[in-house]
């Protein structure tokens, strides 16, 4: 997942010039709780682990838990402190070569598949490292509150790199839950009493409810006030075809299926680069899953665990989400009828806060209005290639740099996860992985 950057101001948080003084400071003091809040939950992530947790790189696209503390903090170091502070001294000149994610303009990067082979700096003195640079913006915005054009923009670049550091939250519990799944141990990150009932309640049935959809020409993208970014704009207009989309996303019992009718050894079901990916990685099942006997099981943040037939299955591909699309004669659906299904929904799912860790299978009578479990629980994979809005210009410099240069290949997903905040979402967010990525909390729902 890479960095955006905002595209239109938040007038939520960030106060305009003419603003009154006793209003600025009220933002200010906002925003710096909030800062304080955010920053305390990479802690609450990290409490179950050890050190020797922390520095481990199971596969180039993960990283340590420890680079992704250092590179959060670097990034308030590097674009809050180091312009909002004349003659600016940084903690430690190094780590601008060893925790950025961009090549500067001497192009030098420490490479990102060898990030787990440090031992150094440890992890006592990231944790240092945060806390020298969470002193330093305290005392920052304690002075910034008087200056009106100041404020506002350090305000947006502060709240900028609160969004960044929900992103790498995300990625610290996708990336341990891979590094622990190395270990023949299968050791458990955090127990969790939701996984051991997650049966009760859940809704029967096989999943196959549709819920219609009108064609016409719709708006899709972000338009309006608060935090944004930019990939989600501009807000444009497509035309969509009618549709209809599943009231629920596809079960890990459904695909139990998919396996027993040999989908993995049937290439007319899958898009030729597909099926070449699953011969040469050798796919059989989706990630974390074990076979034991007749039973299926598999790995979670909380152990090795049942298959739970009824919640949806995550952690497949692109590639495995459009096979078992063919295998049932349908497909996946485009982000822009995912839109239109989830624009004027709630925001409300099973989400970080939750602390499950984990998707949940759908609970309650089944609902003809809208479609279940759209946000959180698992991201969802659509048929769109990650590909820029029309009239999308990112933005110029270091911070425009994430973003323009990943739209090549990739596919976009919606919804967020379990591991996702529910502060970080929206029906406009999009998110984006390469078609064989499976990593990621992903899964899927079919349309036709």
């Amino acid at each position: 997942m890479s960095l955006y950057v905002p595209g239109s101001p938040s007038r939520k948080t960030c106060p305009t010039s003419d603003m009154s003084l006793s209003r600025k400071l009220s933002s200010v003091q906002q925003l710096h709780d909030r800062y304080r809040e955010v920053r305390a939950w990479s802690e609450t992530i990290c409490a179950p682990l050890a050190p020797e947790d922390c520095v481990i790189q199971s596969m180039p696209d993960v990283s340590p838990t420890r680079w992704h503390l250092a590179h959060t903090t670097w990034f308030f170091e590097t674009f809050v402190l180091s312009r909002a502070t004349p003659d600016y001294q940084p903690c430690r000149a190094e780590f601008e070569y060893l925790f950025n994610s961009y090549y500067n303009s001497v192009g030098r990067q420490f490479p990102r598949p060898q990030r787990g082979l440090l031992s150094r700096p440890t992890v006592a003195e990231v944790w240092a490292y945060r806390r020298q640079v969470d002193q330093r913006i305290g005392e920052l915005l304690e002075g910034v509150g008087a200056d009106g054009e100041r404020c506002e923009q350090l305000l947006l670049v502060i709240e900028l790199g609160l969004q960044h550091e929900q992103q790498h939250q995300e990625l610290m519990l996708t990336d341990i839950k891979h590094v622990l799944a190395q270990n023949p141990l299968y050791p458990v990150y955090r127990e969790s009493e939701l996984l051991q009932s997650s049966v009760a309640g859940a809704r029967r049935g096989n999943g196959t409810a549709q819920i219609s959809y009108g064609e016409g020409l719709v708006k899709i993208g972000h338009s309006g006030p608060g935090f944004v970014f930019d990939n989600e704009t501009p807000r444009h207009r497509e035309f969509v075809e009618s549709f209809r989309l599943a009231d629920r996303l596809v079960t890990a019992g459904q695909y139990v299926e998919f396996l027993k009718d040999d989908g993995y050894r049937r290439p007319e079901l899958w898009l030729s680069a597909g099926w070449q990916t699953v011969l040469d990685a050798g796919w059989q099942v989706p990630l974390y899953w074990v076979q034991r006997g007749e039973d299926w099981w598999q790995f979670t943040l909380s152990g090795l665990r049942p298959l739970d037939p009824l919640e949806p299955v995550c952690h497949v591909s692109y590639y495995e989400a459009d096979a078992f699309a063919r295998w049932c004669g349908l497909r996946l659906a485009t982000e822009a009828e995912w839109e239109v299904a989830a624009g004027e929904l709630p925001i409300e799912g099973n989400f970080v806060e939750s602390e499950r860790f984990h998707p949940a299978p759908v609970t309650g009578a089944s609902s003809s209005a809208a479609p279940d479990q759209l946000f959180g629980d698992v991201w969802e994979w659509t048929s769109s290639d990650y590909s820029a809005y029309p009239g999308f210009r990112p933005l110029d410099g270091a911070l425009g740099e994430y973003n323009g240069k990943f739209m090549s290949g990739q596919y976009v997903l919606r919804g967020g996860s379990c591991v996702t905040p529910r502060s970080h979402i929206r029906a406009t967010y999009r998110n984006f992985f390469p078609p064989d990525a499976r990593w990621q909390f992903s899964g899927f729902r079919l349309a036709e």
